[in-house]
């Protein structure tokens, strides 16, 4: 995700949208099986990142003017593009320039770790289906090597929901700081880092600036992309101090970086030659799957879903940037809509009357209510709600009626931010077999102090409630808190929309072999167990502050929780 002081952008995109094995909200189906070379979740962030994520303020980006890359023309085909008959994965391999040097060792690990499981693969290209058309065409705009393509492959799965712990989101797993630098907004209304082309434009922006600053190498700029370019320029001057080669494969990278680039080059290796892998790649169309259109000013989401003629639950797959149940009041004024769909859809929204673009109610001020009061209480925000009855300060008087927009109570809207956060949570209270506690944060309070009051782990207490563990908690804020740990005999687990009876067929004994920089609460944060639990099935550790490169603990793991 990209970051100025840690970049993660896992380097594998066109392969598909599928999940990575670090903790997006949700994790579920999208993750890559664990497995030796991919046991470092990608999305697993732990870089310093700004606070400040939800603001209304729309940053503009600081590059300069060359630094600056237009987007391609839009999702329109013109007489650039290679006929349809070609194929887009045929046309992703003619666009390879990397050397795959599948002669490294982790590479080839990489290589053999995907060919062993090509559920996974399958799970991305269902996912990049809808978008991998257009980052292609983005790409190759700018002569860039398609192998970029493949990067949100290892990034997000393909998955534009992807959310990691260090509050990296979107396809490209932006921090919020970052996104903001490269003119990405991020408000209540809207996340430019869930849009598919202005997060694709930012990558592009981002990785144009790497790459000059990484003397043209590749490598370098993707693993910086990773890493972040300050970690990287260290690493650099340090083996120029000792006199050693300075490209990617001489350098001391963090422990996660040195699996981004080989594990990109392995899957650009297997989309280049499925068949030499054993792998069956499922056919994307080479051919615009949405369309830009302009629709003029705020629509309500479940009402576009209906003009279109398509489910609102596709509609967000297609728009995951709004994070509510309409556009955006101030823009951006246009919706990607599946090109077969444009037509009707363009027919219908000029029929539509503009008193029917928004569900509208009429408030009664009552004494002690504030438009923030106001606001909260309708899903909206107080600027829409100012700029809806023409209200330039915040004083409002009891007995005054306002027109509020408003979500239709007679539609669905099943991928806002909400919705999507209950859907995890009864996700989860299946999972557990268990309702959570609702916990209301007091002053003073943070995820650590939280977690160990709960003896819950950190990651996990944010992952609950659809946060980073660097994100701000406020007074008043209810978190929900699940007891995810298990008997000391353990024997209870939970499938996803299964009957919540007992199975012992989904325990297993761990013989697990401690890595370096991992502590107790890690390695139980990375197992869904808790420290306690940890420690009695291992009296060895009694008494001990610290765990050793290559100490073996035992660790009984509910394979249906742990992702």
């Amino acid at each position: 995700m990209p970051s100025p002081k840690r970049n993660q952008l896992t380097v594998v995109l066109s392969l598909l949208l599928s999940g990575c094995t670090s903790q997006i909200t949700p994790a579920r189906d999208a993750d890559v099986p664990a497995g030796p070379a991919l046991e470092n979740t990608v999305l697993e962030s732990t870089q310093l990142e700004d606070t400040a994520e939800n603001t209304d303020t729309q940053f503009t980006s600081t590059l300069s003017a060359e630094d600056q890359v237009e987007a391609p023309s839009g999702n329109q085909e013109d007489d650039t593009t290679p006929p349809v008959s070609v194929g887009l994965w045929q046309r992703v391999r003619n666009g390879f320039q990397l050397d795959h040097e599948t002669d490294r060792r982790r590479v080839k690990w990489e290589i053999e770790y995907f060919s062993k499981h090509p559920e996974y693969l399958d799970r991305v290209v269902n996912r990049a289906h809808r978008h991998l058309f257009y980052i292609v065409e983005a790409l190759e705009a700018h002569d860039m090597p398609l192998e970029i393509a493949l990067l949100p492959v290892i990034e997000s799965a393909f998955d534009p929901f992807a959310y990691s712990h260090g509050r990296a989101s979107g396809l490209w797993q932006f921090i919020p700081s970052t996104a903001r630098t490269y003119g990405l907004r991020i408000d209540w209304w809207y996340d430019g880092r869930r849009d598919v082309p202005d997060s694709t434009q930012a990558a592009i922006n981002y990785l144009q600036k790497l790459l000059k600053l990484m003397g043209k190498d590749w490598l370098l700029a993707l693993a910086a992309y990773n890493a972040g370019e300050g970690n990287l320029g260290t690493a650099i001057r340090r083996n120029k101090r000792e006199g050693k080669a300075t490209d990617y494969w001489s350098l001391k990278v963090p422990r996660e970086t040195q699996s981004y680039i080989p594990r990109l080059l392995a899957i650009s290796e297997i989309i280049a030659h499925p068949e030499t892998y054993g792998i069956e790649l499922k056919d994307i169309e080479n051919r615009a799957y949405w369309t830009k259109v302009n629709i003029d000013s705020q629509l309500d989401l479940a009402r576009a879903a209906e003009l279109a003629g398509i489910s609102s639950k596709e509609l967000y797959h297609l728009n995951p940037g709004f994070n509510q149940w309409s556009t955006h009041p101030d823009g951006p004024h246009h919706l990607l809509v599946p090109v077969e769909r444009v037509e009707a859809f363009s027919l219908a929204l000029a029929e539509l009357p503009a008193t029917q673009r928004l569900a509208w109610k009429r408030h009664k001020i009552r004494a002690g209510e504030t438009l923030g009061t106001i606001a909260t209480g309708y899903r909206t925000t107080v600027s829409a709600i100012r700029a809806t009855n023409n209200i330039k300060g915040s004083i409002i008087r009891a007995g005054d009626s306002l027109t509020i927009p408003m979500a239709s109570k007679a539609a669905s809207y099943p991928m806002t931010s909400q919705a999507r956060l209950e859907t995890d949570q009864k996700y989860y209270e299946s999972k557990y077999g268990k309702k959570p506690i609702q916990y209301r944060v007091k002053s003073g309070d943070s995820f650590w102090d939280i977690s160990r009051r709960f003896n819950v782990g950190m990651r996990e207490l944010a992952k609950w409630n659809g946060m980073g563990t660097t994100s701000v908690l406020y007074p008043g804020m209810e978190l929900a808190i699940f007891n995810t740990s298990i008997s000391s005999a353990p024997s209870l687990s939970f499938v996803p929309g299964a009957s919540l009876e007992p199975r012992q067929d989904v325990i297993r004994k761990v013989n697990y072999r401690v890595r370096r920089g991992e502590s107790l609460s890690l390695i139980a944060d990375k197992f869904n167990l808790s420290v306690n639990k940890i420690k009695g099935w291992n009296e060895s550790l009694n008494g001990r502050k610290y765990l050793q490169p290559g100490d073996k603990i035992t660790l009984f793991v509910d394979v249906t929780v742990t992702e």
